[in-house]
């Protein structure tokens, strides 16, 4: 026993024991404090955790039993002995149930003393390691509370529904993306819900449980919950076996897909509105082909050159299809090299109408030009500010009427240089404008029948407009012309 760890408090009223006790005690080794009446003796054993305590039964003021009570009441592994010449069955009992580890009785030897107190010392030891135990337990149970409530919690908060069906159908766990996603109004655990799911989750979840193959391990599945594409969900069922490999139930994840879906419908009619466009000219082209290489249709010249030209015409507006494609398909992955430089706005405009001064004077329109004086320079890609100005000024010539009139303004406004383009041509219908911007959409009216266009045009402008933060108006009323407005932010 290494003596010199272990403290021990004497608490007796006779001057001479106590004093005895105390240097025998100390003699092998023990920390020792006295007390030498019960009083004091609770005042000592309740400030500091003692490994023993030998207390006397018999004092003036407090009797050992009361002694030895509160010392325990504060430090129960405190181990006490009650020393006394009185001992009675009865107070053996009393002490034993107050949590006395024995009697010691008096007169003693030191022999016996230091046998009960090694006994005694052994106990404590037990009852710290104990503790110890208990409290690394606690400490693991915690943990893994813990553990289990933040597991719970991300379970919880997770966009995915979750969803834990036991062999006999019940619910056993589940999170509350799952009530959304099954479209059910609640859940309850221990509730038999398969026949409240939709059709197809109940099934996909019974292939489980109600199959003579147990092992099947996962499925999954997309299934519509909601009609129209409102909610369609990715199901993941798998198998949950016990420790011994026996089955026990089901796990459900439950995916939102409804936006995939909406992309995957997107995509979908984009490569159908992608292969008309490139198979009605492509078909129109080849008929010409066909009748010029059939040497039993007498062709004219004339009429040859006609074939030609229109073929021309076609195929052109087959590569502007696929440049505006390849426009989109590098800006969509952002892969279109820029060379930002410092731009004069006035010279982009005056070149865009130059380059398409041949259609303007075609149809006889007569273009005016608003700039504000000291203009600001911008920064930015120069054949995208070009491309972006030729698209509006093109639909702005293409749309007009004949002889109609396009006005170019440039301005500063809030921090933005402004450039609106106003045209006196056919103009847009209300349904026609939430369109505008969207891939292939060209407005459809008997006064935009034989204008050719890739319907990408404006969805190139908006694009570019996004990617420099600027922002895009349109003005317009249909018969009466539109108005294009660009703000492009001086600071970028």
């Amino acid at each position: 026993m290494e003596k010199q760890k272990i403290n021990i408090l004497i608490v007796d009223d006779e001057k001479g024991l106590r004093i005895g006790t105390q240097r025998l005690l100390q003699d092998e080794g023990y920390y020792v404090d006295v007390a030498e009446n019960g009083t004091e003796g609770i005042k000592l054993g309740s400030s500091k955790d003692y490994d023993l305590a030998v207390i006397d039964l018999k004092m003036p003021d407090i009797e050992g039993i009361e002694v030895l009570r509160e010392i325990k009441k504060v430090h129960p592994n405190t181990i006490c002995f009650i020393a006394t010449a009185f001992a009675s069955y009865d107070t053996a009992i009393e002490a034993t149930r107050e949590g006395a580890f024995t009697y010691i009785p008096k007169p003693f030897s030191p022999e016996e003393l230091l046998q009960n107190l090694e006994q005694g010392y052994k106990q404590r030891v037990l009852l710290q390691e104990s503790d110890k135990l208990k409290k690394e337990r606690e400490e693991k149970l915690l943990e893994l509370a813990n553990e289990k409530s933040r597991l719970n919690t991300i379970v919880k908060t997770i966009a995915d529904g979750v969803l834990v069906i036991n062999k006999s159908a019940e619910v056993v766990y589940y999170n509350y993306a799952a009530i959304k996603y099954l479209d059910l109004a609640s859940i309850k655990i221990s509730e038999k819900i398969l026949d409240k799911c939709p059709k197809k989750i109940n099934d996909l979840v019974r292939s489980f449980i109600d199959s003579e193959n147990k092992k099947q391990k996962s499925i999954l599945k997309q299934i519509e919950i909601k009609p129209k594409g409102e909610l369609f969900v990715e199901c993941i069922c798998s198998s949950v076996e016990n420790p011994d490999g026996s089955f026990a139930g089901v796990v459900l994840v439950i995916r939102n897909i409804t936006e995939l879906k909406k992309i995957e419908l997107i995509k979908s009619q984009f490569v159908s509105m992608v292969a008309h466009e490139l198979k009605t000219p492509m078909a129109a082209v080849l008929g010409f082909l066909k009748i010029i290489l059939d040497k039993s249709i007498p062709v004219s010249q004339d009429k040859l050159d006609e074939f030609l030209n229109r073929s021309v015409v076609r195929l052109k507006g087959l590569l502007d299809l696929v440049n505006d494609l390849l426009d989109i398909s590098r800006m969509e992955l952002q892969t279109k090299q820029r060379e930002i430089i410092e731009i004069n706005i006035e010279d982009i405009i005056d070149t865009t109408i130059q380059f398409l001064e041949i259609e303007i004077q075609k149809r006889n329109i007569e273009v005016t030009k608003e700039y504000q004086k000291n203009l600001p320079i911008i920064k930015a890609d120069q054949n995208e500010i070009i491309r972006l100005f030729t698209n509006i000024l093109s639909n702005a010539i293409k749309y007009n009427s004949d002889n109609g009139k396009i006005n170019i303004n440039i301005s500063t406004t809030d921090n933005y240089l402004s450039v609106a383009i106003k045209d006196t041509g056919i103009g847009l219908k209300p349904e026609e404008k939430e369109k505008l911007y969207l891939e292939f959409y060209r407005a459809k009216n008997e006064k935009t029948r034989g204008i050719s266009g890739t319907g990408l045009g404006l969805t190139i402008v908006k694009r570019i407009v996004d990617s420099y933060h600027g922002k895009i108006e349109v003005e317009s009323e249909y018969g009466e012309g539109t108005n294009f407005k660009v703000f492009l932010p001086l600071n970028k």
